[in-house]
């Protein structure tokens, strides 16, 4: 530990890199493994059995399929540290404006820049996944995290090297406009992870009313998600469904497939959404 310590305060910064990287990869590759493993032992596999009334579809994930996304998450979590890496640099060189001691700029400043990091970023990863699955880019960008139709939690960072950049590159741009204390940069981290899990594990883990819809209906569910993999024209929202809402692509049954997913009666209003906007396209 001493030895990476003087790495990183080395004045050359090709050495400072070297040290900076060897201690960020530990933690993301820790993150990305007690993230989305936690979230697959606990849901896929411990409480799999209790939770099988709130599986959203009758098949699970095949071996083969969780294999190749922790290979290429190996991949995406190198970028992140790259990612990571850039930022620690940038930081030491004043470009940007990091802390470590939170009453520096006191509680209440720390809590509005969390909640800025999570909800920028939702808008960031909205309006990047809508730009990803143009045709011309798909294949090239987005299509890997596709191949799993049916994801798990392991899905969480199968990302092609160009969307994993992208990703990547929301956390620097972000902090180069607001200074941020590193503990909400952590927790900004350990949300985004454990969020991204969940919406992958296949599993409708959050709360419904008794009519059969999300409790929090202005965040998107694990159902939300999931249906974007089965039909991937709809629900590009990562966090909340604001931005699908708005913009009209939230997909037309996604409230009847909840209510499936939770084993509530079914209201039909999402049936009756839906004839509506067939018989407006018609006219």
């Amino acid at each position: 530990m001493e030895a990476q310590a003087s790495l990183i305060e080395a004045a050359d910064p090709v050495t400072a890199a070297i040290g900076i990287f060897l201690h960020i990869l530990p933690n993301d590759l820790a993150r990305y493994v007690l993230g989305a493993g936690g979230v697959f032992l606990l849901v896929n596999v411990l409480f799999a059995g209790r939770l099988a009334g709130r599986k959203i579809r009758p098949s699970s994930p095949k071996a083969e399929q969780m294999k190749r996304e922790v290979v290429i998450s190996l991949r995406t979590t190198l970028i992140f540290t790259l990612s990571g890496v850039a930022t620690v640099l940038a930081a030491k060189a004043g470009w940007l404006a990091t802390y470590y001691v939170i009453a520096e700029r006191g509680w209440a400043y720390f809590a509005f820049t969390l909640a800025v990091l999570i909800v920028a970023h939702d808008a960031w990863f909205y309006w990047t996944h809508r730009l990803i699955h143009h045709p011309r880019l798909f294949r090239r960008v987005h299509r890997t995290h596709h191949k799993s139709h049916n994801p798990s939690p392991w899905t969480a960072y199968s990302f092609d090297v160009a969307e994993a950049a992208i990703n990547a590159a929301y956390l620097p741009l972000i902090l180069f406009l607001m200074p941020t204390s590193v503990q909400a940069i952590i927790l900004f981290l350990l949300h985004m992870i454990l969020r991204n899990a969940i919406g992958h594990c296949g599993y409708e883990l959050f709360p419904s009313r008794r009519d059969g819809r999300p409790l929090f209906d202005w965040m998107t569910t694990v159902t939300h998600h999931d249906l974007h993999h089965a039909q991937a024209g709809w629900n590009y929202g990562l966090y909340f469904t604001w931005w699908d809402r708005l913009m009209g692509t939230e997909h037309p049954l996604y409230h009847e497939k909840y209510a499936q997913a939770v084993r509530k009666p079914l209201d039909g209003s999402a049936v009756a959404a839906l004839g509506q906007q067939m018989s407006s396209a018609r006219a």
